[in-house]
Formats: structure tokens, C-alpha cells, sequence
């Protein structure tokens, strides 16, 4: 079963349990996939890698609300937002740990020849491909930045 076929049959499960969280993430991804699907030259389909990228985006967008909602003294819509951000977490694959992302970025240093910050951009790029859903951009970006130093 494809992400897009698991999303809609989670969603009626969730319209079962009466779980108004989750329903409402769901059927927010679940808007952005058949607008991927139907998009220009998508010929009605969506791959899986495409459906966890939309997924990643969301879940950065909801993390980044909540925090924006906790700066201006909303808890209330922090932890929806967050509620929401949690429910569409079980998607997306395991994320690496702080050591885990440590070892692999080591080996792309190694692979690509890097011998200082001036190499980051030729890191990012292999890297971002590599760890592509099993770490956040930003997270990657720092630790690259620790280890050119």
C-alpha cells in the first residue's frame, strides 16, 4: 500500500475514533497530495518519495508554528499545532540520532574530500541526498559546520 492509499485509509479510521486531531492532519496531507497528483505533468500519480516530501514539509511548517504561537503566548494553538506535527511524525522514517548523523556525515567528509569550510556546499549537497528524511536541513547544516571547522 502506497503512502497516499495509507493516508486515506487512516483517515477514516481516525473519522472512527472520533480523533479530531489526527483527522484534521490527515486531511490536510491528504489536500496537498491530490494537488501534487493532479499538478501539470503529474499524470495523476504520486511516488511515495514525493508524498514523504510534502509530509516533511508539513511537519517543519506545523514545528515552526508552534514555536511562532509560543512566542506570542498561545499555548492553546501551540499544542494543536504540535498534536497535528506528532500525528503526521508516524509517516516519515526513523530520524537519525545526534551520534548516528555524526558517523554518516563523517564518512561523506571522507568520501568527497572536504578539508575545510570552504568544501560545505559540496557536503551539503551529497549529504542532503543521503540523509534525505532521516534529518532536518538545519540540523545537518550545523553539524557540517562543527565538523569543517
Amino acid at each position: 500500500m502506497n503512502l497516499f492509499d495509507q493516508v486515506s485509509a487512516d483517515i477514516k479510521a481516525a473519522m472512527l475514533a472520533k480523533d479530531k486531531v489526527k483527522l484534521e492532519a490527515l486531511r490536510n496531507v491528504k489536500k496537498y497530495f491530490l494537488e501534487a497528483k493532479t499538478a501539470p505533468g503529474a499524470n495523476d500519480t504520486l511516488a511515495d518519495d514525493a508524498a514523504l516530501k510534502i509530509i516533511q514539509k508539513l511537519v517543519k511548517q506545523g514545528k515552526d508554528s508552534a514555536q511562532i504561537y509560543a512566542q506570542q503566548n498561545r499555548p492553546d494553538l501551540a499544542e494543536t499545532e504540535l498534536a497535528q506535527v506528532h500525528a503526521l511524525e508516524t509517516y516519515l522514517p526513523q530520524q537519525l540520532s545526534p551520534e548516528e548523523l555524526e558517523a554518516e556525515l563523517k564518512k561523506i567528509i571522507a568520501e568527497t574530500g572536504a578539508s575545510g569550510p570552504q568544501d560545505m556546499g559540496k557536503v551539503m549537497g551529497t549529504a542532503t541526498k543521503a540523509l534525505s528524511g532521516r534529518a532536518e536541513g538545519r540540523v545537518i547544516s550545523e553539524a557540517v559546520k562543527r565538523l569543517l571547522v
